[in-house]
């Protein structure tokens, strides 16, 4: 049976960056656990970073961008957390890898997982759609990536 990679925080554990969950109580999801498919993780978490956390944004750019060194990912107390985002990056392809796990559903919205809320230079509101570093590096290493609104297409991917 094909395992699958999910976002701790779909999973109702309270790790995201404001101490929260954004637990989902999709059937499909349901099913998966209760087939033992689901292997979850926080990258950040998994990574050391506390909870709760500074939030976090990708400064110029996406994961992709983070992942090639070209830019940074800044709290917005100012302080640097690229490399902690960048271990938490590996550390989840670490776990896909063992678990020779090849899809992957990660929250939406976040630095990290999935779809990303990216700041043009500064925290100043002005936003653009773009990977996360977790998604980045795990799709760079074959892992297909979904966030939790597309369940039902990564339920296909899994058999």
């Amino acid at each position: 049976m094909k395992k699958v990679l999910i976002s701790a925080c779909l999973l109702g554990d309270k790790v995201r960056y404001d101490g929260n969950s954004l637990l989902s109580q999709h059937e499909i999801l349901q099913r998966w656990i209760a087939e033992g498919r689901v292997i979850s993780i926080c990258p950040e978490v998994s990574a050391g970073m506390s909870i709760p956390r500074a939030p976090a944004e990708i400064l110029g750019g996406d994961g992709n961008d983070v992942l090639s060194g070209s830019v940074r990912v800044i709290e917005n107390t100012a302080a640097d957390v690229t490399g902690m985002f960048l271990k938490g990056a590996e550390n989840a392809l670490a776990l896909c890898k063992k678990q020779h796990i090849e899809v992957a559903v990660l929250a939406d919205f976040s630095p990290s997982c999935g779809s990303s809320a990216i700041y043009n230079g500064e925290f100043s509101g002005t936003k653009i759609e773009g990977v996360g570093v977790t998604a980045a590096l795990l799709i760079a290493n074959g892992i297909q990536v979904f966030s939790q609104h597309q369940l039902a297409d990564a339920d296909k991917l899994l058999g």
